[in-house]
């Protein structure tokens, strides 16, 4: 027997819910994360701006550009690149051995690398120093060279790529983990050397986040005091970086002078880090259409 149409029951689609977002909605978050930057970052480097405004622009120019202050620019800047490009050389090379080898004690180094990132500043300033000095263990090696490392500008620079290292090291590792070595084999059976393979499969699969790690070392070498201090020697003109240099104005109650050298290196660090982060989007495209 037929069944009525009536008596039959149609199924409706069951309609689709939208999962539900762990964070608010985009006008709320955004607002939240507006908030906080600006609390922690905007208004403070703001403040450095407006107390150098007290200054006036002849005053300003006339600080900025005293010889004394243009010496410790030069050398925080100068220091915190060689520093940052030996980091990325070697570097790569720390990150290369702690992913593709297998030896005894290699979780003891992997912690290692870590130990500027939760040792003190100030401690890592006084063990270069007193290793480095002309009487230290490495140092009266390095002078019997005739090169001297504590109290000079190269003190600075070992400084600077003690504080760095962890930073390219870890940006690399992941990056070397998620390579897949059959590419290399891939080459390797085409006829390429071990350097071709490296040069043109490798590498260019590096470069962003070499990039990255070349930025994150020299944006924390420019700013680095506390290890820096002890094995600089501190002489001006010489020896003198930029962030004593404030410390110093600030004990003479310069305020203005002080916030003034401060905003020269924040409009340096920000335009060589949009320079760096140009390159490094650069590289991803490049990469990308390979």
């Amino acid at each position: 027997m037929a069944t009525p149409v009536a008596a039959v029951e149609l199924k409706r689609p069951t309609p689709l819910r939208l999962p539900q977002r762990v964070l608010p909605g985009f006008g709320l978050t955004l607002g939240y994360t507006m908030v906080y930057l600006s609390l922690l970052v905007l208004i403070p480097l703001s403040a450095v701006f407006i107390r150098s405004l007290g200054l006036g622009w002849g005053h300003f120019w006339d600080v900025v550009t005293a010889p004394r202050v243009i010496a410790s620019l030069r050398l925080s800047f100068g220091a915190s690149l060689i520093a940052a490009l030996i980091n990325v050389i070697f570097g790569l090379n720390v990150a290369w051995v702690l992913v593709r080898y297998t030896f005894p004690f290699k979780r003891l180094v992997d912690a290692i690398v870590d130990l500027p990132f939760a040792l003190p500043t100030a401690v890592a300033g006084i063990a270069l120093t007193a290793l480095y000095a002309p009487n230290g263990w490495l140092g009266i090696w390095l002078l019997s060279f005739g090169i001297k490392v504590a109290f000079t500008p190269l003190g600075i620079v070992v400084a600077l790529t003690f504080i760095g290292l962890p930073f390219v090291v870890r940006t690399l590792q992941p990056v070397l983990e998620d390579l897949d070595k059959e590419v290399e084999q891939a080459a390797a059976t085409l006829g390429a050397s071990a350097v071709q393979a490296f040069a043109r499969v490798v590498l260019p699969a590096l470069w962003p986040a070499l990039l990255t790690g070349f930025a994150l070392s020299f944006a924390r070498a420019v700013g680095e005091y506390g290890s820096v201090i002890f094995i600089a020697g501190n002489m001006p003109m010489k020896s003198e970086i930029a962030p004593l240099l404030i410390v110093t104005k600030l004990e003479q109650y310069d305020y203005a002078g002080a916030t003034a050298i401060a905003v020269v290196m924040l409009v340096l660090s920000f335009a060589l880090m949009l320079g760096i982060n140009a390159l490094q989007h650069w590289a991803l495209v490049r990469h990308g259409e390979r």
